[in-house]
């Protein structure tokens, strides 16, 4: 939850919705910035929690000058997280270990999730063992789904276990592709204290 320190909560109604969203026009200076760091600002006021986010950082932010030499280091907490299967795959492990060691301690494991939306494309994988007729491509890809069943049993685990976490399957196009195509939202809405909050 938000300190909002600077008073930026606010709500947009949108076709009969409410949504919650933190306006950058609450600090005079947002006005000026590239858009690149208007929507830095609007994450840095989103998730204000006076310790890891801090109205000084926000202030530094909003009063950016371009000439100025940075003195003050900015965090980032993404709306979501897109990974290719060399990266994803170890994320997975990872998050699975996280919930049996919380198993094993005594602990809920459901509560072992990515914090924001994260999405694995399965991309590169599809190796050209058949070609030259109408049917490769499905070939190629049921040969790769018999090569690594164990991984793809595996990420289907993980897809059904984990909130918030979506694979994309090998045979789909390559990740910035399918990103653009299938994935990007210039807008995210996502419940939280029982609000619909929208931000970049």
């Amino acid at each position: 939850m938000s300190k909002n320190s600077f008073g930026a909560k606010s709500s947009l109604e949108v076709s009969g919705k409410s949504y919650e969203i933190f306006d950058i026009t609450k600090l005079a200076q947002a006005n000026s910035l590239p858009f690149s760091l208007k929507v830095l600002l609007e994450n840095l006021l989103r998730t204000e929690d006076g310790a890891n986010i801090t109205a000084k950082q926000i202030e530094a932010l909003a009063s950016w000058n371009p000439e100025s030499i940075p003195d003050t280091e900015i965090q980032f907490t993404p709306a979501r997280v897109i990974m290719q299967d060399f990266t994803g795959v170890p994320c997975v492990v990872d998050l699975a270990t996280m919930r049996e060691a919380i198993a094993e301690l005594g602990g809920d494991p459901s509560r072992v999730n990515p914090l924001a939306p994260a999405e694995l494309v399965i991309d590169h994988s599809v190796i050209a063992d058949q070609y030259g007729t109408v049917d490769s491509f499905k070939e190629n890809v049921d040969i790769e789904y018999e090569r690594n069943q164990e991984r793809y049993r595996f990420l289907r685990w993980g897809q059904s276990a984990f909130d918030e976490f979506k694979v994309v399957p090998p045979g789909t196009g390559i990740v910035h592709q399918v990103n653009i195509e299938y994935l990007a939202r210039v807008v995210m809405v996502r419940a939280v204290n029982g609000v619909q909050r929208a931000y970049p």
